[in-house]
């Protein structure tokens, strides 16, 4: 089924054209990645398509049975209203049932007996508590608590996460039909969250156009890349590694084409100055000629990337050092006790959930913020070069060439050479028109980019990057890690891509919680996979010593030990108990009928598609009545 055509789009910002007369289908199923260059026109192309912008020309036809879902960068929240009032704000009768059943419910409310009675009965009505199941599980996976509270009291981050919670729960009640369309959603997420998402969107019957910097998650959820490259689109079937060999093969056959025409245009273009005014047919049909290749000769290729083996700033022998340092908020411990001496080019990635006190952490290193205890020794060669969250904080009425000059003219190479401001910032995406425009001017990708490249064009010797994936694009992300793969001096990330941190760091500092750190010599991906193993074992142990099976939860579920159930949750383990136990049977029955050979084929569709819901039923009811029954053991 199609689900979109869009045919000649064009769409210029000014006088830059962001696209020209570019076509292309979605087809039901797809889970495409549209990449290209911050500024150059993702997100207005998805705010095209959702109807939010309209083209200079071109058509974009959106099938009549399809609803199209958009998760922007910036959420459109009334900030006055609280979470649960914007995240349920639908006509879905079933939705509005579920939303005076939570209010109801809410911890630490006193419920009115007649109105909850009244709010159960509308719930059993409209068959509600799968529903209500499933808005619990993302709720929870996402950590959305305190649905009561305004939706402008939360950070930046919170409330990109409150608007995830709240399109993955509007495509769940919308028409059998979604095309979902997501612009970085995994920015504010950390890492478990991320794997969450990836495999709710595997398992969700969704057809998907997605913006995302993120290369395991795009490999994860994604099976095409469309690319927006010099005002046109390209098309790659298959994951990111895929993409990568057919974009450079197209443009070495570009280059060829290129180099070609260019050789062809000088021999032309002496023949044009030769000829009389008066031309005969064939040469008028040479002259026509001749401007076709004169266009083809001006095409501009991907130049090749200057390689930069920096000189950086003298490391002395003394680095980083930390001497039984303690740090607490309140009752959040961040470091208890720790010791470490940082080496010279160390690489370390720093994990854990947010709130554990990252970038508290990093704030010491840097002596913006003071431990409690302890003491953290700072070589006296150290320069810091410090990639925030806060990001780029300059005159917006100054150009971008300025604005690098003011920091330094040159940039110096081990060979003693030097590169310009200019040639640094062509290196980094910015071509030389890109370079006179005002600050004011740029994206807010193209912004981060800016603020990254100062950043290491003071030439500091040793980095701390925060989020420093965050609004970058994928070609700029392939040019840092280029960069800091050459880089000689020790290097700090907190980073939710794991990409990323694969293909950089040495070891990691595990943030537990409880002001634990973890040092684990690998990289991100070995040390999930040692995570694994290890909730492995602690699942097989208590087998041993019990008779009855006792149900391992992972960390975040612990916390729920102990605490009593509320009412709400009672209600809801007994309801799952009878769902699991209908879902089961019904499977059973399915089952029997399809491997009883007695079906026709036109039975067994409908079983087989139906099968499958029931196991993602099971596997959702199932994950949240562990929830729920650890909380009574």
């Amino acid at each position: 089924m199609h689900y979109v055509t869009v045919e000649g789009l064009t769409k210029s910002f000014g006088t830059k054209p962001l696209f020209r007369d570019i076509s292309f289908h979605i087809e039901e199923g797809d889970k495409i990645a549209l990449v290209a260059l911050n500024g150059t026109g993702k997100s207005t192309l998805l705010r095209i398509l959702c109807g939010k912008d309209v083209p200079d020309s071109g058509k974009v036809w959106i099938h009549k049975d399809v609803t199209v879902v958009m998760l922007e960068q910036q959420s459109d929240f009334d900030l006055s209203k609280t979470v649960i009032e914007n995240i349920f704000n639908h006509n879905n009768p079933v939705l509005n049932a579920i939303k005076e059943y939570e209010l109801l419910t809410e911890e630490g409310h006193e419920p009115d007996l007649d109105k909850l009675t009244d709010s159960i009965a509308k719930m059993d009505e409209l068959n509600a508590w799968h529903f209500d199941t499933k808005v619990k599980q993302i709720l929870g996976k996402l950590n959305i608590h305190n649905l009561d509270q305004p939706v402008g009291s939360l950070s930046g981050g919170q409330q990109k996460r409150v608007a995830l919670a709240k399109v993955l729960i509007e495509i769940g009640f919308e028409h059998k039909h979604v095309l979902l369309i997501m612009d970085e959603p995994t920015n504010h997420l950390d890492v478990s969250m991320i794997e969450w998402l990836e495999n709710y969107l595997d398992q969700e019957k969704v057809t998907l156009l997605l913006v995302t910097h993120d290369r395991y998650f795009l490999d994860s959820v994604c099976n095409e890349v469309m690319e927006l490259d010099q005002e046109q689109l390209f098309i790659y079937k298959g994951d990111y590694e895929n993409y990568l060999e057919k974009k450079a093969a197209r443009e070495e056959s570009e280059k060829s084409s290129v180099d070609k025409a260019r050789n062809l245009y000088r021999k032309e273009l002496e023949w044009m100055r030769k000829q009389p005014k008066a031309r005969t047919t064939k040469s008028k049909s040479r002259q026509d000629a001749f401007y076709e290749v004169k266009e083809k000769a001006s095409t501009k290729v991907a130049d090749q990337q200057l390689e930069l083996n920096v000189k950086m700033t003298r490391l002395g022998g003394k680095i980083l050092e930390l001497k039984k340092v303690y740090k607490s908020f309140g009752n959040l411990k961040i470091l208890k006790g720790m010791d470490y001496t940082f080496k010279k080019g160390e690489r370390v990635g720093i994990v854990g959930k947010n709130g554990v006190g990252k970038s508290t952490f990093l704030n010491m290193l840097l002596g913006t913020e003071q431990p409690d205890s302890g003491k953290i020794n700072i070589g006296e060669t150290i320069v810091f070069g410090n990639y925030s969250q806060t990001g780029l904080v300059v005159k917006e009425d100054m150009r971008v060439i300025e604005f690098v000059k003011n920091i330094a003219e040159n940039f110096p190479l081990a060979d003693g050479t030097k590169v310009s401001a200019a040639q640094f910032l062509e290196l980094f995406l910015f071509p030389a028109e890109k370079q006179y425009t005002y600050i004011s001017k740029l994206s807010g990708g193209e912004k981060r980019r800016l603020h990254l490249l100062s950043i290491l064009f003071r030439n500091p010797n040793f980095l701390v990057l925060d989020e420093p994936t965050n609004d970058l694009d994928l070609p700029t992300l392939s040019i840092l890690e280029s960069f800091l793969q050459e880089f000689q001096g020790c290097v700090i990330i907190v980073s939710h891509d794991r990409y990323f941190m694969d293909k950089l760091v040495e070891h990691l500092f595990v943030f537990e919680g409880d002001g634990e750190i973890r040092d684990y010599p690998g990289n991100y991906t070995q040390y999930r996979e040692w995570q694994k193993e290890e909730d492995k074992k602690k699942a097989i142990a208590p087998k041993k010593e019990v008779t009855t099976p006792v149900v391992v939860t992972a960390a975040p579920l612990a916390e729920n030990k102990g605490r009593k159930m509320s009412f709400k949750e009672k209600r809801e383990l007994e309801l799952l108990e009878k769902e699991i136990e209908q879902l089961e049977t019904e499977k059973k029955k399915i089952e029997a009928s399809l491997s009883s050979g007695e079906l026709p084929f036109d039975k067994m569709e409908p079983l087989t598609h139906r099968i499958g819901e029931i196991i993602q039923l099971l596997d959702e009811k199932g994950m949240r009545w562990l929830e729920l029954s650890d909380m009574t053991s």
